[in-house]
Protein backbone atom coordinates (compact mmCIF):
# COMPACT_ATOMS: atom_id res chain seq x y z
CA UNK A 1 0.00 0.00 0.00
CA UNK A 2 1.28 3.27 -0.52
CA UNK A 3 2.52 5.32 1.96
CA UNK A 4 0.40 8.87 3.11
CA UNK A 5 2.97 10.32 4.17
CA UNK A 6 6.70 10.69 2.13
CA UNK A 7 8.89 12.72 4.11
CA UNK A 8 9.68 16.01 5.57
CA UNK A 9 9.20 18.18 2.68
CA UNK A 10 11.14 21.47 4.20
CA UNK A 11 10.70 23.53 7.50
CA UNK A 12 9.25 27.04 7.05
CA UNK A 13 12.01 29.52 8.94
CA UNK A 14 10.61 32.84 8.79
CA UNK A 15 13.15 35.79 8.75
CA UNK A 16 14.13 39.44 8.18
CA UNK A 17 16.35 38.85 5.18
CA UNK A 18 16.06 36.07 2.83
CA UNK A 19 19.07 36.60 0.81
CA UNK A 20 21.55 36.98 4.30
CA UNK A 21 19.50 34.13 5.77
CA UNK A 22 20.09 31.71 2.67
CA UNK A 23 24.03 32.82 2.64
CA UNK A 24 24.11 31.50 5.85
CA UNK A 25 21.72 28.50 5.08
CA UNK A 26 23.97 27.46 2.46
CA UNK A 27 27.29 27.84 3.93
CA UNK A 28 26.63 25.48 7.52
CA UNK A 29 23.62 23.10 6.04
CA UNK A 30 24.43 23.26 1.99
CA UNK A 31 20.76 24.22 1.30
CA UNK A 32 21.76 26.29 -2.71
CA UNK A 33 19.20 24.01 -4.93
CA UNK A 34 16.03 26.79 -5.12
CA UNK A 35 13.08 24.68 -6.02
CA UNK A 36 11.47 27.86 -6.62
CA UNK A 37 11.91 31.90 -5.36
CA UNK A 38 8.35 33.27 -5.29
CA UNK A 39 6.89 36.47 -4.38
CA UNK A 40 3.03 36.59 -3.54
CA UNK A 41 0.10 37.44 -1.70
CA UNK A 42 -0.79 34.49 1.22
CA UNK A 43 -4.36 34.89 0.87
CA UNK A 44 -5.19 32.04 2.09
CA UNK A 45 -3.76 32.18 5.11
CA UNK A 46 -5.13 35.01 7.14
CA UNK A 47 -6.38 32.70 9.84
CA UNK A 48 -2.70 33.05 11.05
CA UNK A 49 -1.76 36.74 9.77
CA UNK A 50 -4.54 38.75 12.39
CA UNK A 51 -7.01 38.18 9.07
CA UNK A 52 -5.23 40.73 6.81
CA UNK A 53 -3.98 39.70 3.83
CA UNK A 54 0.19 39.92 3.83
CA UNK A 55 2.43 40.36 0.98
CA UNK A 56 5.63 37.71 1.44
CA UNK A 57 8.79 36.48 -0.44
CA UNK A 58 9.35 32.34 0.25
CA UNK A 59 12.22 30.43 -1.40
CA UNK A 60 12.33 26.82 -1.01
CA UNK A 61 15.85 25.31 -1.12
CA UNK A 62 17.47 21.92 -0.98
CA UNK A 63 20.57 19.69 0.00
CA UNK A 64 20.86 17.56 -2.91
CA UNK A 65 22.87 15.02 -0.38
CA UNK A 66 19.16 13.82 0.33
CA UNK A 67 16.47 15.44 2.89
CA UNK A 68 13.80 18.18 3.37
CA UNK A 69 14.30 21.54 2.86
CA UNK A 70 14.38 24.94 3.92
CA UNK A 71 11.29 27.34 2.95
CA UNK A 72 12.37 30.53 3.58
CA UNK A 73 10.16 32.82 4.11
CA UNK A 74 10.22 36.60 4.36
CA UNK A 75 7.28 39.52 5.28
CA UNK A 76 7.16 42.06 2.25
CA UNK A 77 4.32 43.73 3.96
CA UNK A 78 5.11 44.09 7.64
CA UNK A 79 8.24 43.89 9.94
CA UNK A 80 8.18 40.10 11.52
CA UNK A 81 7.69 39.98 14.96
CA UNK A 82 10.27 37.94 17.16
CA UNK A 83 9.27 35.82 20.38
CA UNK A 84 8.42 37.70 23.39
CA UNK A 85 11.04 35.16 25.22
CA UNK A 86 13.96 33.21 23.91
CA UNK A 87 12.26 29.84 23.86
CA UNK A 88 14.23 26.56 25.44
CA UNK A 89 13.33 22.92 25.05
CA UNK A 90 10.16 22.17 25.93
CA UNK A 91 8.09 25.38 24.84
CA UNK A 92 5.44 24.82 22.82
CA UNK A 93 6.11 24.91 19.48
CA UNK A 94 9.46 23.54 16.68
CA UNK A 95 11.94 23.74 19.07
CA UNK A 96 15.12 22.56 16.64
CA UNK A 97 15.27 21.14 13.34
CA UNK A 98 17.47 17.82 12.59
CA UNK A 99 19.81 17.82 10.12
CA UNK A 100 21.02 14.84 8.48
CA UNK A 101 25.72 14.09 8.46
CA UNK A 102 27.44 11.22 8.13
CA UNK A 103 29.44 11.82 10.67
CA UNK A 104 29.03 14.70 13.08
CA UNK A 105 32.40 14.72 14.65
CA UNK A 106 33.77 15.45 11.16
CA UNK A 107 31.12 18.21 10.49
CA UNK A 108 32.27 20.00 14.08
CA UNK A 109 35.68 19.74 12.58
CA UNK A 110 34.79 21.54 9.14
CA UNK A 111 32.53 23.96 10.96
CA UNK A 112 35.46 24.97 13.01
CA UNK A 113 38.26 25.63 9.91
CA UNK A 114 35.40 27.69 8.69
CA UNK A 115 35.02 29.91 11.66
CA UNK A 116 31.10 28.98 11.83
CA UNK A 117 30.06 30.36 15.00
CA UNK A 118 27.03 28.60 16.96
CA UNK A 119 28.20 25.34 17.08
CA UNK A 120 28.78 22.98 20.17
CA UNK A 121 30.86 20.44 21.17
CA UNK A 122 29.94 16.78 20.65
CA UNK A 123 26.54 15.89 22.18
CA UNK A 124 25.01 11.75 22.91
CA UNK A 125 21.34 11.58 22.38
CA UNK A 126 19.67 8.70 24.35
CA UNK A 127 20.05 6.66 21.67
CA UNK A 128 23.56 6.57 22.31
CA UNK A 129 24.36 8.56 18.78
CA UNK A 130 26.65 11.73 18.13
CA UNK A 131 25.00 14.78 17.09
CA UNK A 132 26.20 18.62 17.52
CA UNK A 133 23.93 21.48 18.00
CA UNK A 134 24.57 24.91 15.65
CA UNK A 135 22.26 27.88 16.13
CA UNK A 136 22.28 30.80 13.21
CA UNK A 137 22.52 33.74 13.63
CA UNK A 138 18.97 34.69 14.51
CA UNK A 139 19.13 32.40 17.17
CA UNK A 140 17.39 29.19 15.66
CA UNK A 141 18.29 25.83 16.67
CA UNK A 142 19.61 22.65 14.58
CA UNK A 143 20.72 19.50 15.46
CA UNK A 144 22.88 17.82 13.39
CA UNK A 145 22.39 13.81 13.84
CA UNK A 146 24.10 11.27 12.23
CA UNK A 147 21.71 9.38 9.62
CA UNK A 148 22.42 6.84 6.97
CA UNK A 149 19.73 7.60 4.39
CA UNK A 150 21.15 9.20 1.17
CA UNK A 151 20.57 10.12 -1.74
CA UNK A 152 24.18 11.51 -3.75
CA UNK A 153 27.18 11.96 -2.34
CA UNK A 154 28.15 15.65 -2.85
CA UNK A 155 31.17 17.07 -1.01
CA UNK A 156 29.19 19.19 1.59
CA UNK A 157 29.63 17.91 5.20
CA UNK A 158 25.48 17.78 6.37
CA UNK A 159 22.71 16.69 3.90
CA UNK A 160 19.05 18.34 4.70
CA UNK A 161 16.04 18.36 6.98
CA UNK A 162 15.77 14.55 8.36
CA UNK A 163 13.34 15.65 11.78
CA UNK A 164 12.69 17.85 14.08
CA UNK A 165 11.82 18.70 17.87
CA UNK A 166 8.53 20.05 18.72
CA UNK A 167 7.60 20.98 22.32
CA UNK A 168 4.34 19.86 23.79
CA UNK A 169 2.55 20.19 27.01
CA UNK A 170 1.50 16.56 26.92
CA UNK A 171 3.37 13.94 24.96
CA UNK A 172 0.70 11.32 25.69
CA UNK A 173 -2.25 13.28 23.55
CA UNK A 174 0.54 14.44 20.97
CA UNK A 175 1.45 10.52 19.92
CA UNK A 176 -1.48 9.51 18.36
CA UNK A 177 -1.47 12.65 15.71
CA UNK A 178 2.01 11.15 14.60
CA UNK A 179 1.87 7.40 14.70
CA UNK A 180 -1.72 7.09 13.85
CA UNK A 181 -1.90 9.67 11.27
CA UNK A 182 1.43 10.31 9.94
CA UNK A 183 2.57 6.83 10.16
CA UNK A 184 5.78 7.68 12.13
CA UNK A 185 5.20 4.15 14.03
CA UNK A 186 8.76 3.07 14.90
CA UNK A 187 9.88 4.24 18.88
CA UNK A 188 13.65 4.98 18.94
CA UNK A 189 13.48 5.91 22.20
CA UNK A 190 11.10 7.28 25.25
CA UNK A 191 12.89 8.15 28.32
CA UNK A 192 12.56 10.70 31.17
CA UNK A 193 14.69 12.57 33.23
CA UNK A 194 17.59 15.26 32.91
CA UNK A 195 19.84 14.97 29.66
CA UNK A 196 22.95 16.20 29.30
CA UNK A 197 23.03 16.64 26.02
CA UNK A 198 20.04 19.46 26.99
CA UNK A 199 22.52 21.49 28.81
CA UNK A 200 19.54 21.79 31.34
CA UNK A 201 19.06 21.38 35.11
CA UNK A 202 15.31 20.89 33.93
CA UNK A 203 13.98 17.28 33.94
CA UNK A 204 12.19 16.26 30.81
CA UNK A 205 10.33 13.17 28.60
CA UNK A 206 11.43 12.63 25.19
CA UNK A 207 9.87 10.47 22.48
CA UNK A 208 11.73 10.00 19.42
CA UNK A 209 9.66 8.55 16.19
CA UNK A 210 10.63 7.40 13.08
CA UNK A 211 9.48 6.97 9.71
CA UNK A 212 11.66 4.42 7.94
CA UNK A 213 12.26 4.91 3.85
CA UNK A 214 9.64 3.58 1.72
CA UNK A 215 9.88 3.26 -2.30
CA UNK A 216 6.77 4.94 -2.21
CA UNK A 217 6.24 8.73 -3.19
CA UNK A 218 8.12 11.02 -6.14
CA UNK A 219 10.70 12.26 -3.81
CA UNK A 220 10.98 9.35 -0.77
CA UNK A 221 14.37 8.73 -2.30
CA UNK A 222 15.42 12.42 -2.05
CA UNK A 223 14.29 12.72 1.50
CA UNK A 224 15.26 9.33 3.25
CA UNK A 225 14.09 8.82 6.79
CA UNK A 226 12.36 11.36 8.60
CA UNK A 227 12.52 11.74 12.87
CA UNK A 228 10.22 13.66 15.08
CA UNK A 229 10.95 14.44 18.68
CA UNK A 230 8.32 15.21 20.88
CA UNK A 231 9.68 17.15 24.39
CA UNK A 232 7.91 17.45 27.24
CA UNK A 233 9.37 19.93 29.69
CA UNK A 234 8.14 18.44 33.32
CA UNK A 235 9.38 20.88 35.94
CA UNK A 236 8.45 23.91 34.74
CA UNK A 237 5.55 25.83 32.94
CA UNK A 238 6.25 25.92 28.96
CA UNK A 239 5.59 28.85 27.30
CA UNK A 240 3.71 28.94 23.08
CA UNK A 241 6.71 29.90 21.30
CA UNK A 242 4.10 32.01 18.67
CA UNK A 243 1.87 33.43 21.27
CA UNK A 244 0.59 36.91 19.90
CA UNK A 245 2.36 36.65 16.25
CA UNK A 246 1.73 35.45 12.71
CA UNK A 247 2.51 32.79 11.37
CA UNK A 248 5.52 33.92 9.12
CA UNK A 249 7.34 36.24 11.99
CA UNK A 250 10.61 34.97 13.21
CA UNK A 251 11.61 31.09 13.46
CA UNK A 252 10.32 28.43 12.68
CA UNK A 253 6.32 28.70 11.58
CA UNK A 254 6.20 25.19 10.07
CA UNK A 255 6.68 21.37 9.63
CA UNK A 256 5.50 20.51 5.93
CA UNK A 257 5.27 17.04 4.87
CA UNK A 258 5.41 15.67 1.53
CA UNK A 259 1.96 13.69 0.88
CA UNK A 260 0.78 10.95 -1.67
CA UNK A 261 -2.86 11.46 -0.88
CA UNK A 262 -4.63 14.75 0.28
CA UNK A 263 -8.14 13.22 0.30
CA UNK A 264 -7.17 10.27 2.51
CA UNK A 265 -4.91 11.75 4.86
CA UNK A 266 -7.91 14.32 5.33
CA UNK A 267 -10.04 11.80 6.22
CA UNK A 268 -7.65 9.78 8.78
CA UNK A 269 -6.43 13.45 10.33
CA UNK A 270 -10.47 14.60 10.85
CA UNK A 271 -11.16 10.80 11.77
CA UNK A 272 -8.57 11.61 14.74
CA UNK A 273 -9.90 15.02 15.70
CA UNK A 274 -7.57 17.14 13.40
CA UNK A 275 -9.44 18.70 11.00
CA UNK A 276 -7.79 20.81 7.88
CA UNK A 277 -8.17 24.31 9.07
CA UNK A 278 -6.91 25.83 5.75
CA UNK A 279 -6.82 23.97 2.46
CA UNK A 280 -6.29 25.38 -1.29
CA UNK A 281 -8.50 22.41 -2.30
CA UNK A 282 -7.27 22.82 -5.79
CA UNK A 283 -3.60 23.41 -7.18
CA UNK A 284 -1.57 26.77 -6.29
CA UNK A 285 0.77 28.10 -8.05
CA UNK A 286 4.29 29.05 -6.22
CA UNK A 287 6.25 30.10 -9.17
CA UNK A 288 8.42 27.57 -10.39
CA UNK A 289 6.12 24.81 -8.35
CA UNK A 290 2.53 23.87 -7.58
CA UNK A 291 1.14 21.85 -5.59
CA UNK A 292 -2.65 21.61 -2.86
CA UNK A 293 -1.67 22.47 -0.25
CA UNK A 294 -3.40 21.96 4.11
CA UNK A 295 -2.66 22.75 7.34
CA UNK A 296 -3.88 21.29 10.91
CA UNK A 297 -2.32 22.38 14.18
CA UNK A 298 -1.47 19.94 16.60
CA UNK A 299 -2.85 20.05 20.23
CA UNK A 300 -0.65 22.72 21.13
CA UNK A 301 -1.65 25.01 18.15
CA UNK A 302 1.68 24.21 16.47
CA UNK A 303 1.16 24.77 12.69
CA UNK A 304 1.65 21.17 10.81
CA UNK A 305 1.60 21.74 6.45
CA UNK A 306 1.04 19.26 4.19
CA UNK A 307 1.73 19.47 0.46
CA UNK A 308 1.20 17.34 -2.51
CA UNK A 309 2.92 18.47 -5.37
CA UNK A 310 1.51 19.05 -8.57
CA UNK A 311 4.12 20.36 -10.32
CA UNK A 312 7.92 20.83 -10.03
CA UNK A 313 10.63 22.47 -12.19
CA UNK A 314 13.05 19.57 -13.22
CA UNK A 315 15.70 21.87 -15.75
CA UNK A 316 14.07 25.35 -15.97
CA UNK A 317 16.49 27.03 -17.95
CA UNK A 318 15.46 24.72 -20.66
CA UNK A 319 11.58 24.94 -19.69
CA UNK A 320 11.20 21.68 -18.37
CA UNK A 321 8.32 21.17 -15.55
CA UNK A 322 7.23 17.77 -14.22
CA UNK A 323 3.46 17.09 -13.92
CA UNK A 324 2.93 14.61 -11.39
CA UNK A 325 -0.73 14.99 -11.87
CA UNK A 326 -0.61 12.85 -14.52
CA UNK A 327 1.52 9.93 -12.70
CA UNK A 328 -0.74 6.21 -12.50
CA UNK A 329 1.65 5.38 -9.30
CA UNK A 330 3.41 6.19 -6.41
CA UNK A 331 6.59 4.89 -7.27
CA UNK A 332 9.90 7.10 -6.35
CA UNK A 333 11.07 9.37 -9.62
CA UNK A 334 14.73 7.93 -11.17
CA UNK A 335 17.73 9.59 -9.50
CA UNK A 336 18.45 11.04 -12.73
CA UNK A 337 15.80 13.64 -12.93
CA UNK A 338 15.72 14.70 -9.10
CA UNK A 339 19.41 15.33 -9.83
CA UNK A 340 18.59 17.49 -13.10
CA UNK A 341 17.14 20.00 -10.09
CA UNK A 342 21.05 20.93 -9.50
CA UNK A 343 21.63 22.86 -12.63
CA UNK A 344 20.10 25.56 -10.64
CA UNK A 345 22.45 25.30 -7.85
CA UNK A 346 23.14 28.72 -6.19
CA UNK A 347 27.10 28.90 -6.04
CA UNK A 348 28.59 31.32 -3.48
Amino acid sequence: MDQVITGIQQIGIGVADIDQAWAWYRKAFGTDVPVFDDEAEAKLMTRYTGNEVHSRRAVLALNMNGGGGFEIWQFKSRQPKPALFEPQLGDLGINAVKIKCRDAASVLDVYKESQLNGASDLKQSPDQSNHIWVKDPYKNLFQVVEGDSWFSNRNQPTGGVCGVIIGVSDIDRSLPLYTDALGFSEVIYDQSGQFLDFDSDFKYRRVLLRKSQKNSGAFSKLFGHTDIELVQVLNREPKKIFENRFWGDLGFIHVCFDVNNMDLLKTKSSELGYSFTVDSANTFDMGDAAGRFSYIEDPDGTLVEFVETHKLPIMKKMGWYLNLKKRKNQKPLPNWMLKTMSFSRVSD
